[in-house]
């Protein structure tokens, strides 16, 4: 029955991530750390999340920026290695408060970026895919702070979901490489991921039939809501 949950879930979870961007993993999370716990959560997220990212890839082929998406990850994939090295070496508590923190600090974190009306070019993508594949490595999703450096470079619907989603998925082989090195992703948690990962892919291709219909600005608050309920059972658990 868990994982029937956890499946339906992905499933929704997909659709959300392929209408708005992001999400996917932030919606997974609480559910998959009560499941597994938090070390083994992260390496089924990262292959679940490869996964997801690759279909919305194939869902808007066409749209992909590969410039944006080559100079982000240019400096992202490295940088996710070295935090997903980061994370095998953390204990479980440490993760789980890490998480929270980080998932609350999100909220003001991708109000203040949309809000401050900010441009971004390549040089700019360079810089900030440093740091924010260093974040995915330790906390696996980045999502809503992600998302408003894409949108600033000019990106919208479908090109903004597809390049965002085609630098995520080479941040996922980064820091699957890394998991697979160092053990923490043994053939069980590998099988997981690609379970979950189908529900998420599922969702992905759902979504594409809504695009046209749902304003993403409506998730704003949904996705606040997501990170409050994620950051709080990170912390009430740890």
């Amino acid at each position: 029955m868990t994982w029937l949950f956890v499946l339906a879930l992905a499933l929704i979870a997909g659709t959300i991530g392929g209408l708005i961007g992001f999400g996917s993993s932030l919606i997974l999370m609480p559910a998959l750390v009560l499941a597994v716990g938090p070390l083994e959560a992260v390496p089924m997220i990262a292959i679940a999340g490869l996964m997801a990212n690759l279909s919305r890839m194939a869902v808007w082929w066409r749209e992909v920026e590969w410039r944006v998406a080559a100079v982000f990850s240019a400096t992202a994939a490295p940088a996710a290695a070295l935090g997903a090295r980061t994370f095998v070496a953390l204990d479980a508590r440490t993760l789980q408060l890490t998480l929270g923190f980080f998932f609350v600090a999100m909220i003001p974190a991708r109000r203040w970026l949309l809000a401050s009306g900010f441009r971004i070019g390549l040089p700019g993508m360079a810089l900030v895919g440093a740091g924010i594949g260093l974040l995915s490595g330790l906390v696996t999703t980045v999502g809503p702070i992600n998302t408003p450096f894409f949108l600033a470079y000019g990106l919208v619907k479908g090109a903004f979901v597809s390049t965002e989603a085609a630098a995520s998925a080479l941040m996922g082989l980064s820091k699957a490489g890394v998991f697979q090195s160092f053990g923490a992703l043994p053939p069980e948690t590998l099988a997981k991921g690609v379970a979950v990962g189908t529900a998420l892919t599922a969702g992905s291709w759902a979504s594409k039939h809504l695009m046209a219909r749902i304003d993403a600005a409506h998730f704003t608050y949904l996705m606040d809501a997501v990170l409050l309920v994620a950051a709080s059972i990170m912390l009430t658990t740890a």
